[in-house]
Formats: C-alpha cells, sequence, structure tokens
C-alpha cells in the first residue's frame, strides 16, 4: 500500500498530466485553425446551404434527443461531454456530406476528443440549426390582419342586429298590449249590459205591483156589495 502511494500513484498522476498537457496544446491548435479559417467555412456555407439542407435534416433525424437539444441551444459545455460518442458519429456524418468546417472538427475530435472543443462544435451546430425546418408549435403565430373594410363590415352587422333586436321587443310590447285590451274589453262591455238588465228588472217589479193593487180593488167592491145586502135582508126580516 505504501508503494503504491509512494511511487505507482505518482507517475500515473504524472502521466495524466503530461497527456493532458499535450492534448489541451493540441486543442489549442486546433481552436486557432479553426478560427482563422471561419470566413471561408462561412463562405462555402452560404454557397452550399439549399443542396445541404435535406441531408443535413436526414442526419439530425437520426441522433440521439439529448444531442437534439445540445444542438438547438448550444448552452452547456458539460452536454458536450455526456454526449461524446453520439458527437463523434455526428460530425463523421457531416464530414461524408462535405458540410463546411465539418472534417476539420471531425480530425480535431478524433486527435483530443470532443470536450476540449467546444467553439468549433457550437459553431458548427449554429450553421446546423440554420437549416433545421422550423416545428409547428415553434412557429411564430400571427395575428390576424383586420382590414378597415372587415372592421366596417363588424360594426354594420352589429348594428343591424342591434335594430333586429330593438324591432323584436317592440313587436312584443305590441302584442303584450293587444292581449291585455282583449282581455279588459269583455269586463267592460258586461258591466253597462248588467245594468241596464239590472234597471229592466226594477221597472218591472214597479208595474207590476200596481197592477197586483188594482186587480185586488176591483175584486173587493162585489164583496163588499154582497155582504150589505145580506146585512140588509137579515134586518127587513120579522122576528118571530
Amino acid at each position: 500500500m505504501d508503494i503504491w502511494k509512494s511511487k505507482v500513484l505518482p507517475k500515473i498522476k504524472l502521466i495524466f498530466v503530461k497527456t493532458g498537457g499535450k492534448k489541451a496544446a493540441a486543442a489549442a491548435e486546433l481552436v486557432k485553425a479553426f478560427d482563422e479559417s471561419k470566413d471561408g467555412i462561412n463562405g462555402e456555407f452560404e454557397e452550399k446551404k439549399a443542396d445541404l439542407q435535406p441531408k443535413v435534416v436526414e442526419i439530425y433525424e437520426s441522433v440521439p434527443a439529448p444531442l437534439k437539444v445540445l444542438i438547438k441551444e448550444r448552452s452547456k459545455v458539460s452536454g458536450i461531454k455526456k454526449n461524446s460518442a453520439a458527437i463523434t458519429k455526428f460530425f463523421e456524418d457531416l464530414a461524408k456530406i462535405e458540410f463546411p468546417g465539418a472534417k476539420q472538427v471531425s480530425e480535431g475530435i478524433s486527435k483530443v476528443g470532443p470536450a476540449l472543443l467546444s467553439g468549433p462544435i457550437f459553431a458548427t451546430f449554429e450553421k446546423v440549426s440554420m437549416l433545421l425546418p422550423v416545428a409547428a408549435e415553434e412557429a411564430p403565430k400571427e395575428a390576424p390582419v383586420v382590414t378597415e373594410e372587415a372592421a366596417t363590415a363588424k360594426d354594420e352587422a352589429v348594428v343591424e342586429e342591434k335594430k333586429e333586436e330593438d324591432a323584436s321587443a317592440a313587436d312584443e310590447k305590441k302584442e303584450e298590449a293587444e292581449e291585455e285590451k282583449k282581455e279588459e274589453t269583455p269586463a267592460e262591455t258586461a258591466g253597462p249590459t248588467a245594468d241596464a238588465s239590472a234597471a229592466a228588472t226594477t221597472e218591472v217589479a214597479a208595474v207590476a205591483v200596481p197592477a197586483e193593487a188594482a186587480a185586488a180593488e176591483a175584486t173587493a167592491p162585489p164583496i163588499k156589495a154582497e155582504a150589505a145586502e145580506t146585512a140588509k135582508a137579515e134586518e127587513e126580516t120579522p122576528k118571530a
């Protein structure tokens, strides 16, 4: 155990330090060379992007989902290390279709790995994103354009609708008034008729009473006359 700590472990660390130093230096040279060739890469990209688009889309659709997110967002350098194998394969495929700068980056990855080449990798991802179709859900929604004629037509429609509502309300009120008038008319007509009937009945009763009295008086005198004659006959009869 003491030998491991005192001799073996320090040698391993020294190897990693030397290796890391060499990779870092090589990566720095690769990044510098990529930056110096950016103008040529950009010009070539503008010339070929129409022909490259369908090929790039096909390659993009075949990569894993985490790499797709990294290509679009390009915000986390740590994502390069996590997806190193997929990135290596992605740049090999781009180099095959002669995507500008892809061969240079692919060769650099094979020498120092993708983690030390974040600048060139993200620069290539940016160009790849320019060729990807915009998803339907990501497309900006345009607000509907309302023309002056459409606005005028809408206002006229509102006014017409208002007029129709007012007319309907007026018709309803008119019908209600006519119904109320019809309900009140029989009651008003029955009033005078009933009064006339009552007056006629009173007049008939008034005429009937005197007629009965006159009939009684006409019948009474003969009865009184007979009684007087009977009394007179009894007075004239001689007493026995």
